[in-house]
Parts: C-alpha cells; structure tokens; sequence
C-alpha cells in the first residue's frame, strides 16, 4: 500500500505505460522510453515488491502444512494461506487493469480496497499461527466492537472516493470521480468523527461493564486505535487546508493503514464466551 501510494504520488501510476510488460519487448524498464526512468523505476519497483508479497504468502503456507498440520485449526489456517494467494493474484489482475485503462479511478479504488481483506487476512493469520491470547467480552462489547470495524472500513471507503476525486491521480491525464471535491471530502470527515465518537462508546462500555482484566487490556487497544483514529484524522484536516502537498497525503495513507490494522485488532481481539469456545 505504501509503495502504490508512492507511484501514485510521484506521478508514476503509468511509468510503466502497458502490463505485464514495462515498455512493450521488455518486463523492465528501458532507456530511452517516453515516461521518465524516474518514474519507470519506481512503478517497476512496485511490480516487484508485490512479488515478494506472494513468496511471503507461499512460505507461509508451506509452514502451515510442514509444522502446523496437526493442530485442530489446521484446515483455518490452511484458508488463510491459500486466501492471500488468491488475493495477490486478485491484486495482480486489478493492477493490470488499472494500467491497461490509464488508472481508471474505479480500477484504482478496487486495487487499493482489495489490499483491506489481504491485510485482515493476514492479520488474522499471524494471530491464530502465534496463538496470541483473546479477550472475553460481553455481548454489548463484542457487538459494538464489530460496529466500529464496520465502520473503520466505511470510512477507508469514503476516503478513496475522496482520493479517486482528488488531484493526486498517478498521472496528470488520468481521469477522475466526476464528484465535488469539498463535498466528498466533508463527508468522510464526518464519517471520522462518528467513528471517533463510538469508538469513545466502546471504551465507555468497557469501563463500565467489563471486568478488571478486560479493561486494563481491551480498554488500552481500544485507546490506542482512538490516539491513532484522532491522529489519522488531524492529519486528514490538515492536508484539506493546506492543498493537498503530497508528503501530507503520504502520511494520510500511512496512517489509514493503521487505523484499519488497528480496527481489526480490536475485532479479532474481543470475543464472546461462545466465540472462545469454539475457538
């Protein structure tokens, strides 16, 4: 996510003008083609990374089924795997689409929306081969808990219909939303701002139902998504008013990253006594 949104930032989106060649007659970049070798590189680079995406995935699955077979979740574990390589293979189709079509904002947008389920993926695999503890909640906290990461995830959408509107488009002939700026704009700020105010409600649930333990340990992940969603959104007001420069909208991708790695934590985090069971 981050490299994409530097090839997008920079004006790279077509240094590699076609797919899955670079330049036509070669998979890399060439001297001597129209885009610049800046930008050629840093799409290619990429390209590249997204590869080493999927070498990670297919380690991870030959681990599964090397060491992890015999555990009683082995057939989870093994979806998981198998769901971020299809996913990578997903994102590959998407990114040639995306530079076949001269970054269509809609092709674009699916690219980056894709990336949500992959990273939620492999969060939850990397809790369940880790083994990393849950915490048993109350049914009003697991269910706002799965309000608020419904949520997280409405706002990332509402975010890149703002991006896909927006000025930062990969190339400067690429089309657009053809959406009010100022308007798609207000309304994931105030998409944000609900989401802050439940995310207060479930600390608040917490604090006042929960048992000692749970809020020591939920009531802390849950303020540190809230210093992370405030943060996120802060950085969000402050690039609107300063015209979008670029490094600010770096740091806003940055920090939706961990808003929705965060969000998801809290979901995978929190769980019902039936949930643990049958866990």
């Amino acid at each position: 996510m981050v490299t994409g949104g530097a090839v997008r930032l920079s004006g790279a989106g077509l240094g590699c003008p076609t797919w899955p060649e670079c330049v036509d007659g070669s998979i890399k970049p060439v001297i001597g083609q129209d885009e610049s070798q800046l930008h050629a590189w840093i799409e290619f680079g990429n390209r590249l990374i997204a590869w080493l995406i999927l070498i990670l995935a297919l380690a991870a699955l030959i681990y599964i089924f090397k060491k992890l077979r015999h555990r009683s979740d082995f057939k989870r574990l093994r979806l998981l795997a198998i769901l971020q390589i299809l996913g990578f293979l997903g994102q590959v189709i998407l990114g040639g689409i995306t530079v076949l079509t001269k970054l269509n904002p809609i092709s674009v947008s699916a690219h980056f929306v894709l990336t949500l389920p992959l990273i939620a993926g492999a969060l939850a695999l990397r809790h369940r081969v880790l083994d990393r503890p849950v915490i048993q909640v109350l049914p009003m906290t697991r269910n706002l808990t799965k309000v608020v990461t419904t949520l997280t995830f409405i706002v990332l959408l509402f975010g890149v219909v703002v991006t896909g509107t927006g000025p930062h488009a990969g190339d400067a002939d690429a089309k657009r939303y053809p959406f009010n700026f100022r308007a798609v704009s207000w309304l994931h700020a105030e998409s944000v701002i609900v989401l802050i105010c439940l995310t207060i409600a479930l600390y608040l649930v917490v604090k006042v139902s929960e048992t000692p333990e749970v809020k020591k340990l939920f009531g802390r992940m849950i303020l540190i998504f809230l210093g992370i969603s405030l943060g996120q959104g802060a950085i969000g007001y402050l690039q609107y008013v300063t015209g979008l420069p670029a490094l600010i909208v770096g740091a806003h991708l940055v920090g939706a990253i961990l808003v929705w790695i965060h969000g998801w934590r809290l979901n995978l985090t929190a769980r019902t006594e039936q949930e643990v069971k049958a866990k």
